[in-house]
């Protein structure tokens, strides 16, 4: 304990009378934590053990909100002619139907593509990071495939960690899709209450790869909240048509996998994501053709994990 602390606790005791106590014991009677954390529930305990997250490795960023803004007018008329269109569109979609399709063919929905990879605009929605970005050896593209028509992700996959005396694992490759925004920078939410499964169509090289859903949370500390499942991919030369229930999903926070365990909240769905990770260095390759869903009439299963009820009625 500092000296300052011990100062402050003697204090202490000649102005209230208290006993004279070491000042760790005089602390913890102070701060009885030992009452107060039994009655959270771990969902709002998490506040009291975690802060802003920060990479290790990575230095700390404290340039004040104010200094990060850029002021160019150019850009501003072009920002306003945007959000004005998608405002627009954002009044008139409803008129026909939900998402803009007649609402007799809405009902009738039973597949729908999210993403399919025709040009560098639908590049554009997704974004690729690896652990080069804390002082790893990975790299990571995303380019268009043969006559532009999937995304090809491939890089080199390099799991020894950087030298920073902080990192103790590294070796990880993601591409991950970019927030939708509607206007003025409003988010934007995928619904997909609809169905039950995620469909895709793949062609890889054997590597297992890690499929991270990620949806609107209510609370600030459940930000890093992701829902995982496992894509194996064959090798080869031929595609592979993949449907995995949304029912198979686990809830995982910064990677670590939770015992209380929700299902997917499907109506606000934010970003989806790719990482490989499985620790065998060397190149890699990822090709898609198209991410959708779909609703299979013969998967009934609500949610493969169990749900722990906290309060049982007796």
């Amino acid at each position: 304990m500092s000296p300052f602390l011990k100062r402050v606790c003697k204090i202490i005791m000649s102005l209230s009378g208290l006993p004279r106590l070491p000042p760790a014991r005089l602390l913890a009677s102070i701060h009885p934590t030992h009452v107060l954390l039994p009655s959270v529930s771990p969902a709002a305990a998490r506040t009291f053990y975690q802060g802003g997250y920060r990479r290790p490795g990575q230095p700390k960023d404290d340039t004040a909100p104010w200094e990060r803004i850029k002021f160019d007018f150019a850009k501003g008329v072009e920002g306003m002619k945007k959000h004005f269109s998608l405002l627009k569109r954002e009044f008139l979609d409803p008129w026909t139907g939900p998402g803009g399709k007649p609402i007799v063919e809405h009902m009738l929905e039973q597949n729908r593509v999210i993403w399919e990879f025709r040009g560098q605009e639908s590049l554009d929605q997704w974004t690729v990071s690896s652990d080069r970005e804390i002082g790893g050896q990975s790299e990571a593209f995303l380019k268009l495939g043969r006559n532009n028509n999937t995304s090809f992700m491939y890089g080199t996959l390099c799991s020894t960690p950087p030298r920073d005396g902080e990192t103790s694992y590294s070796g990880y490759c993601t591409m991950r899709s970019k927030q939708p925004l509607a206007s003025f920078d409003r988010k934007k939410h995928f619904d997909w209450s609809g169905f039950n499964c995620l469909h895709l169509r793949v062609r890889g090289d054997g590597r297992p790869w890690m499929i991270n859903i990620a949806s609107e949370t209510y609370f600030f500390h459940q930000k890093d909240d992701v829902y995982s499942y496992f894509l194996y991919t064959r090798g080869g030369p031929y595609w592979q048509e993949v449907k995995i229930p949304f029912s198979k999903f686990f809830l995982a926070h910064r990677g670590r996998i939770q015992d209380n365990q929700h299902p997917l909240l499907l109506d606000k769905i934010n970003t989806i994501g790719f990482t490989l990770g499985d620790k065998a260095d060397g190149p890699f390759q990822l090709e898609i053709d198209f991410i959708g869903v779909c609703k299979d009439y013969a998967h009934t299963e609500e949610f493969a994990y169990e749900l722990y009820k906290r309060n049982p009625e007796v």
